[in-house]
């Protein structure tokens, strides 16, 4: 059966056609409002994730600059405080009358008297 496609139906003005009318176009307004505040929330909450996910990752890099720089200073005060003990022990040595003789004559060539120094080289 071949029904004509295009058919020109006039509508019947009534009450009840007219409150369906109105009771779809509410529901289609408020359906598009849901739809907009949903968006706008959706956004919304993306930005703020973004937004803590950013500020995670810098804090982050932070922590990892400050534990490098950390370990940097952490070696470094070993190697001052290595230094210090070798320090200590010259000047506890330098109290001593044989090592500053001794020092003298490798240093400056200082000798006794009828004593011949020889310098050797270093290997």
């Amino acid at each position: 059966m071949n029904v004509p496609r295009n058919m020109n139906v006039t509508k019947l003005p009534s009450m009840y056609t007219a409150k369906q009318e109105e009771k779809k176009q509410r529901a289609a307004r408020r359906r598009r409002a849901v739809a907009v505040r949903l968006a706008f929330w959706s956004v919304l909450l993306a930005l703020l994730a973004s937004s803590l996910m950013y500020l995670l990752h810098s804090q982050a890099k932070a922590i990892d600059a400050k534990r490098t720089e950390e370990r940097k200073m952490q070696e470094q005060l070993a190697e001052l405080q290595r230094q210090e003990q070798q320090l200590k022990k010259e000047i506890k040595r330098l109290h001593d009358d044989d090592y500053i003789a001794e020092l003298a004559r490798k240093k400056y060539y200082l000798s006794k008297d009828g004593e011949i120094i020889f310098v050797l080289p270093e290997k």
